[in-house]
């Protein structure tokens, strides 16, 4: 029996006081000064060797984003077609003052892959899987001073997987210096079991760990802690902990009138838990809290908070275009910011854990997230890929997510694998059992689906196992009206759609049917176009899949399909079907991998906001005379009416099921201009020019003030344009690129798939009229000045700010 103690709340300021003088943890940011080199160096974990001529850099790093791009690498198109290998990373580190019966941790966020470190030439451990967090202590092998860690990053094994993976410590590590009495490694577990308009029931399950050879007598205390930092419910209990142990405790506490976590207000608490001894804080961990109530329904769908909502979703792989799979908040910032501009409110995680700090940001953003393990089990789908270790580590890792991800309030459901083949066989039975398992051991709170592929229940083993709370299902989108008969009782979700295919700016004539590209899974991959590009027209799509326009129909018209996370968000590197070398990245995301959006980004903002839309194409340079289909995307209008030159070419209506309008116009030299009106007013009105000879580049910052910590990013688009600021539809420019100040030029892009040229060069070939090239602040105050230049325009330049 606990002792419980009430804390008055006349007291709280002191406590909050004494928080910041003493929380007994220290955490060390531990991405600086490392050495690193690609090579396969034999003993370079022993301390002796001699490291001078390695590279200095800090983490988080990709080497594999750096390399040219080649026909030959092992990883072939479908991996990006860059190098990975072996690599070497070493930091030499003294350690702070006061850490005598401290006790020392690394952890590391990712590493891909199998890492392997070692301290001192003391060999801590191996972690095939290279998505997870983990950490090793490092205590029983520290010296005094010029301590030295080695980290081996094997990644040589080829393919290991269906995409851009990236290669080295990719993602943040940290030293944490704790006491011998202190919370486990991700030992918060923050619910809420019930929840009113007038009060939430929050739950905290602790783990504490006891290093020490004694009985420990110590108090925990949980404190809710506003969006200001105010303390505003606190509870303590007596405890005692065995020594050498590790033990579970829970407090419940109750907060009056609670703001609940929504998609619009993602109001976030934090709940603060410190272990005291003799009243002196020992340990302390802030989590964060989300209050909201959700569920699925079977006939309606999902629910946040009582309101029913259609989850309007993306997939997403991890890398992050041009910077390639190396962490950075401002990078996953800018894409979530896309997504919500175009009225997303989710994403699922393809198909591995993500980085915590890309969590943090949905969290503070609003979005409902699916939170993924597997790509694969036992099964694999590439010949070196993680199937080889499912049997040993899938138990470890697949915990070591839940434990990691589960505090985030904006998951609301774990995915246990995508396209799994053990659906085919029993084994999936046996295997979809176990995970549930896992999963529910550590959290009861949001349900289990797997994204599946096959959608007759007599063909399907993981649904026949009764594990999925959720039942996903990708593509197939025909089969949606029959899921009530086929699935009776069960929630579905869309865990994948569309795979459509477009290349921003390339206006191939539209055809009246859905093209295959190939028409099946037997037909020659190669088709399409002979510059490796795909229509932005959404009239072509992958043998599996279709149209973002029929995949979005088909979850629009099933109220028994909760939502949809539509295939993807973005584009990425490596899969780029249909296509063989050069083509290296994708073609199914709505935004291209420079973050350029496409044109159904706006019919997706036309159906998913309510904010006025209006948007036309194609551009209006062509041949006189010639034939030219324009579409039209638009909400809160009942009508559009199109113009050439000010002649009408006609009123447009969408029926039922329709997502945009079109016309059929000969072109002539001018303005093609649209407008839209509501019960004959006018909402809306667009214009495109022809464009004449290009004469200007134009920089657009998407931010011109970064803040000066060394990681802050501006993303500078470059659009080469005429005399009149209009942008030239076939610009190719070559750009140079220079910077002086406090910053540096990390990468550049232009967001065309085939695209050869280096994401790390000093120029970028402007692609359809534009490219983009990325500054990266310093950590000194100033200005970044960005030139860019091409041959035979008007150079331009323009200044952010670091602060």
């Amino acid at each position: 029996m606990y002792k419980i103690i009430s804390i008055c709340f006349c007291v709280f300021s002191l406590y909050a006081h004494c928080f910041s003088q003493n929380t007994g943890r220290t955490v060390f940011n531990f991405n600086e000064n490392w050495k690193f080199v690609h090579d396969d160096i034999k003993d370079a974990q022993n301390p002796s060797i001699n490291d001078q001529a390695w590279r200095v850099l800090s983490l988080p790093h990709d080497w594999s984003i750096e390399g040219p791009f080649g026909a030959n690498h092992l990883t072939t198109n479908q991996g990006g077609a860059l190098p990975t290998g072996i690599g070497w990373y070493r930091k030499t580190f003294n350690l702070p003052s006061a850490t005598k019966d401290k006790k020392v941790y690394i952890e590391f966020d990712g590493i891909y892959r199998n890492s392997q470190v070692w301290i001192n030439g003391h060999y801590l451990g191996k972690r095939p899987f290279g998505y997870n967090a983990f950490r090793y202590e490092l205590t029983p092998f520290l010296l005094t001073k010029n301590n030295i860690i080695a980290v081996k990053v094997d990644n040589s094994e080829q393919p290991n997987t269906r995409w851009y993976s990236g290669s080295g410590i990719y993602r943040n590590v940290r030293l944490v210096i704790t006491g011998t009495v202190a919370i486990d490694y991700h030992g918060v577990f923050v619910s809420t079991p019930k929840v009113t308009d007038n009060l939430a029931e929050v739950k905290v399950q602790t783990t504490i760990r006891n290093t020490t050879n004694q009985q420990s007598d110590l108090a925990i205390r949980q404190s809710i802690v506003d969006n200001t930092g105010k303390i505003l419910i606190s509870k303590q209990e007596s405890i005692s902990l065995l020594k050498d142990s590790l033990q579970n405790f829970t407090q419940n506490l109750t907060l009056q009138q609670p703001q609940l976590w929504t998609l619009d207000r993602p109001y976030l608490y934090q709940v603060k838990t410190e272990i005291l001894q003799k009243n002196q804080v020992i340990d302390t961990q802030l989590s964060p809290l989300g209050i909201r109530t959700f569920k699925f329904d079977p006939a309606t769908g999902f629910y946040l908070n009582g309101v029913p909502t259609k989850i309007l979703g993306v997939c997403q792989h991890h890398d992050l275009g041009a910077l390639g799979a190396a962490v950075n908040v401002r990078a996953m910032e800018r894409q979530l910011e896309i997504l919500k501009a175009m009225g997303c409110n989710g994403i699922r995680m393809s198909h591995n854990p993500p980085a915590s700090e890309l969590l943090d940001l949905c969290d503070r953003m609003g979005f409902i997230v699916m939170d993924e393990a597997f790509d694969m089990w036992k099964k694999k789908k590439s010949k070196k890929d993680y199937g080889q270790y499912f049997e040993e580590w899938h138990a470890r890792d697949l915990e070591a997510m839940v434990k990691r991800d589960r505090n985030h309030p904006s998951i609301f459901i774990w995915s246990i694998g995508n396209e799994i083949r053990e659906q085919f066989d029993s084994t999936g039975r046996t295997y979809a059992k176990e995970l549930a398992g896992i999963v529910k051991k550590f959290d009861t709170t949001r349900p289990i689906t797997s994204a599946l592929t096959e959608n007759e229940p007599d063909k399907n083993h993981i649904f026949q196992s009764g594990a999925l709370d959720v039942l996903g299902f990708n593509y197939k989108h025909e089969a949606y009206t029959e899921f009530p008969k086929r699935f009776p009782n069960h929630s579905i979700i869309a865990t994948e759609t569309a795979s459509a295919l477009e290349t921003r700016g390339q206006y191939d004539t539209p055809k009246a049917a859905v093209q295959l590209w190939p028409k099946d899974s037997k037909s020659p991959l190669v088709e399409g176009n002979a510059d490796w590009t795909a229509p932005a027209y959404d009239f072509a799509a992958a043998y599996w899949g279709t149209t973002h326009e029929e995949s979005w129909k088909a979850v629009k018209n099933a109220p028994h399909v909760a939502g949809l996370y539509v295939w993807t968000g973005f584009d990425y590197l490596g899969e780029p079907h249909p296509y063989s070398y050069p083509a290296r990245s994708s073609y199914f995301g709505i935004i291209d991998l420079a973050g350029f959006p496409k044109d159904v980004y706006y019919m997706y903002q036309s159906e998913w906001t309510q904010k006025p839309v209006l948007h036309l194409l194609p551009h209006w340079n062509w041949k006189a005379g010639q034939t030219v289909e324009v579409w039209a995307y638009y909400n809160q209008a009942d009508e559009v009416e199109l113009f050439v030159n000010n002649k009408s070419q006609g009123i447009r209506k969408k029926g039922k099921d329709e997502f945009h309008v079109s016309w059929k116009v000969p072109f002539e030299e001018g303005v093609l201009k649209i407008i839209s009106r509501k019960a004959g007013k006018e909402v809306l009105s667009k214009e495109v020019f022809t464009a004449g000879k290009a004469q200007k580049i134009r920089l657009v910052a998407d931010r011109k003030a970064i803040s000066a910590d060394g990681l802050d990013l501006s993303f500078v688009t470059v659009e080469i344009t005429d005399e009149k600021g209009n942008i030239i539809p076939d610009a190719n420019h070559l750009v140079q690129f220079s910077v002086e100040g406090k910053g540096n030029l990390v990468s550049v892009d232009n967001g065309y798939q085939a695209s050869l040229e280096s994401f790390k060069a000093p120029y970028r070939s402007a692609y359809h009229g534009k490219c983009l090239a990325i500054l990266q602040a310093t950590k000194e105050v100033g200005k970044i000045k960005l030139k860019a230049s091409a041959e035979g325009l008007e150079s331009s330049e323009i200044e952010i700010v670091t602060k």
